[in-house]
C-alpha cells in the first residue's frame, strides 16, 4: 500500500501562479488544495488539514500574516509549517512574515527548484520534530515515549497523567467519526489550554491515538489542573449532543457485544503515576500503572482523576 501523499495548501489571489504552483507541486508527488483570498485559506486548513501552507503576502480580505497569525494562535495549528510567498526585493514584508510564525519565505518570481527545495525541508524538519498526531497535530507515540523516560531518567519530580475520554466507542457509533474528531479536537484544546492557565511551562501533552492523551507536569501542580480539566470538559461535552440526546441524558448505541443499551454523555478520567512515593526507572511501569489507574477512575463514574500515593 502507497503511503497517503503530503498535503499542500497554496493561497495566493493570482490564478496563473496558483496554477504554476500546484503543476511544479503535483509533479514532485504532493496533493495541492488552493485558496483564494485570506478568509478561505483559514477554512481550507481546517476543512483539509494541510501538512504545510504557502501563503501569499498580499491577499484580498485577510494579509498573509494576518492568516498566519490566526493559525498559529489555534493550539492544534500552532506546528502547522508555513511558507510565506513575498515580493523580490520587499525586505519588510519577509520580516513581517517571520514575526508572524511563518517557518520561511520564498521571493516571487520563484525558482521551482528552490521551492521544491524549500518545502521537501520543511516538511522533513517538521516531521522529525514532530511525529504528530494526524487529528491534533500532538506529538505521537515516539515522542510521548522518549519524554516520559527522558523525565524518569532526570530524577526529578514527575506527574505524568494518563487521560481518555469515557464511552467515546458510543459517542463515536451514534454520531459518525466527523463529530468524534470534534469530540477528541474538542478534548486536545481543554488539555493545552488547561495546562497553559494552572500548568508550568515546561509541560508536555501527546496524543497516544483514539481518545488516549499523556500529560506530563510536577506533582505540584497536578491535582489543580486535573481539576480544571474535568470542570472544563463537564462544562463543554454537551454542545458535541443532539438537543434530544442532552435533554435525556444519554445515547442509544450498541456496546462491544453488539447489544442495544444506554450510554452516558462523555466524561473524562485521569490516572496519575508519580515518582513522588517510590522511584520509577522505566516508562513500562508507567504505562501499567497509568492504566490500572485511569481503569479505577472509569469503574467509579468518570469525570474524575485519581492519583497513585502508593509507596514500594
Amino acid at each position: 500500500m502507497k503511503a497517503p501523499k503530503e498535503r499542500i495548501l497554496v493561497v495566493d489571489d493570482e490564478p496563473d501562479i496558483r496554477d504554476v504552483l500546484r503543476l511544479t507541486l503535483e509533479a514532485e508527488g504532493y496533493e495541492v488544495h488552493e485558496a483564494a483570498d485570506g478568509e478561505e485559506a483559514v477554512r481550507q486548513v481546517k476543512k483539509v488539514g494541510p501538512h504545510l501552507v504557502l501563503l501569499d503576502f498580499k491577499l484580498p480580505k485577510m494579509l498573509g500574516p494576518q492568516v498566519c497569525r490566526t493559525l498559529k494562535k489555534d493550539v492544534l495549528l500552532q506546528n502547522l509549517p508555513v511558507i510565506m510567498l513575498t515580493s523580490k526585493g520587499e525586505s519588510s514584508d519577509k520580516v513581517e512574515g517571520i514575526n508572524a510564525g511563518a517557518d520561511d519565505y520564498v521571493t516571487k518570481p520563484f525558482d521551482p527548484p528552490e521551492l521544491l527545495a524549500r518545502v521537501r525541508m520543511i516538511l522533513r524538519r517538521t516531521s522529525r520534530a514532530l511525529d504528530a498526531n494526524p487529528l491534533t497535530k500532538l506529538p505521537g507515540n515516539v515522542s510521548i515515549l522518549e519524554e516520559i523516560q527522558a523525565r524518569l531518567d532526570s530524577g526529578k519530580p514527575e506527574a505524568i497523567c494518563y487521560i481518555d475520554l469515557d464511552n467515546f466507542k458510543a459517542f463515536n457509533d451514534k454520531y459518525g467519526f466527523e463529530r468524534g474528531d470534534e469530540a477528541l479536537k474538542m478534548t486536545a484544546r481543554i488539555l493545552l489550554i488547561a495546562m497553559r492557565e494552572v500548568g508550568t511551562p515546561v509541560d508536555f501533552l501527546g496524543h497516544i491515538g483514539g481518545d488516549d492523551f499523556v500529560l506530563i507536569t510536577t506533582p505540584a501542580v497536578v491535582e489543580k489542573l486535573c481539576q480544571k480539566i474535568v470542570t472544563e470538559l463537564s462544562r463543554t461535552a454537551a454542545s458535541l449532543y443532539d438537543e434530544e440526546d442532552l435533554r435525556q441524558g444519554y445515547i442509544l448505541s450498541k456496546d462491544r457485544d453488539g447489544n442495544p443499551r444506554q450510554f452516558p454523555l462523555l466524561t473524562i478520567s485521569i490516572g496519575v503515576v508519580t515518582n513522588e512515593q517510590k522511584p520509577i526507572k522505566h516508562v513500562a511501569e508507567v504505562a501499567q500503572l497509568g492504566a490500572e489507574l485511569k481503569h479505577w477512575a472509569k469503574t467509579h463514574g468518570g469525570n474524575r482523576w485519581v492519583k497513585d500515593r502508593r509507596g514500594d
